[in-house]
């Protein structure tokens, strides 16, 4: 059976080694597999629930364009779009937000950690956001979403969403129900600088990241310059406990090695910190220098990024009005 697959990043600069093993490294694997046919949105309208500034917003869309094709996503075999583009998603969350519950969107714990203390000075749009993310999935009959831990909630609401809506309107899987598509040995990885912390974009210290346009030197001087503890190289998962910082350099070499932690920690018995860091920075400039190098000479063709993500907003707008416009008809609306 065929996958229809819908993923979608943010354009809010600053690619990072998070981003790319995540969730991109992964969209190439799903685009090569002939059983899929997959969506990649460069998700504008979610990055504006904080501000952004508007001389920069265009450039990031282009940027986070660019970064896709040079991972490896192809256009001609995958739709690359800005969600902007296409006006059936704000539509289609109007629509679904008046089928969601207040009671749903409060259980979401991802707004309460990003509005902090004073959510009363958070925005409404971080607050239905996940009802647009929903609109995203469900304007293209999506079948499988890959999801990170941080997105399992929203995908399970938007599965609640579906289900009110064909229940609601007694129409069985007119809105398909899509499955989560977890990737296998998913690493969530941590700040250079703070193992505890997520690997981040907004963190104020750059050495804190891997961007993907970091050149050889930074990739580097950065990996030299990570955090680690002053006991030796862990031996069991076990040691890992309590030690995030190890635990982070190892998860990065194990993502790239294709092991599990097991193996890897086996492969670096006996080895220094100085030693992994050393595989590890071999390892990331092969893999990211070249997609940096890439970013950049794509960056100098704005007319041809811009020809893609128009090429890429047709195909999904004939997808996803088509779509709305049946939405509106079931409801009444039309």
């Amino acid at each position: 059976m065929t996958k229809k697959i819908f993923s979608g990043v943010q354009p809010t600069g600053n690619l990072h080694l998070g981003n790319y093993l995540g969730a991109i490294k992964n969209f190439t694997k799903l685009q090569n597999d002939n059983k899929n046919n997959c969506i990649f949105c460069v998700v504008d309208l979610h990055s504006i629930t904080v501000y952004q500034d508007p001389k920069l917003l265009k450039k990031n869309v282009r940027e986070t364009a660019a970064t896709f094709i040079a991972c490896g996503i192809d256009p001609s075999k995958s739709i690359i779009f800005n969600q902007s583009s296409v006006p059936a998603h704000s539509e289609a969350a109007w629509i679904l937000g008046c089928i969601s519950r207040m009671g749903w969107l409060n259980r979401m714990t991802q707004f309460k950690e990003k509005a902090g203390k004073d959510k009363e000075k958070a925005s409404i749009g971080l607050y239905v956001y996940p009802i647009l993310m929903a609109a995203d999935i469900l304007l293209y009959d999506t079948t499988h979403v890959p999801v990170g831990n941080d997105q399992k909630q929203h995908l399970e609401l938007c599965r609640d969403i579906a289900q009110k809506f064909n229940n609601d309107f007694d129409k069985k899987d007119f809105l398909k129900v899509p499955e989560p598509l977890i990737q296998e040995n998913f690493s969530r990885i941590m700040s250079l600088k703070n193992g505890l912390n997520k690997m981040s974009k907004s963190d104020p210290s750059d050495a804190s990241r891997i961007n993907l346009t970091d050149t050889r030197d930074q990739i580097i001087n950065k990996i030299k310059k990570a955090k680690t503890d002053n006991s030796f190289m862990p031996e069991s998962i076990i040691e890992l406990k309590n030690r995030p910082e190890i635990n982070n350099l190892i998860e990065i070499y194990s993502s790239f090695t294709d092991e599990d932690l097991e193996k890897s920690l086996k492969n670096l018995s006996g080895k220094s910190f100085s030693d992994l860091k050393n595989l590890i920075s071999e390892i990331l400039v092969e893999e990211i220098e070249p997609i940096g190098k890439k970013i950049n000479e794509l960056l100098k063709d704005k007319d041809y990024l811009d020809n893609i993500l128009l090429e890429g907003s047709v195909k999904a707008n004939n997808i996803a009005d088509k779509k709305v416009q049946e939405i509106k008809k079931i409801i009444g609306l039309t």
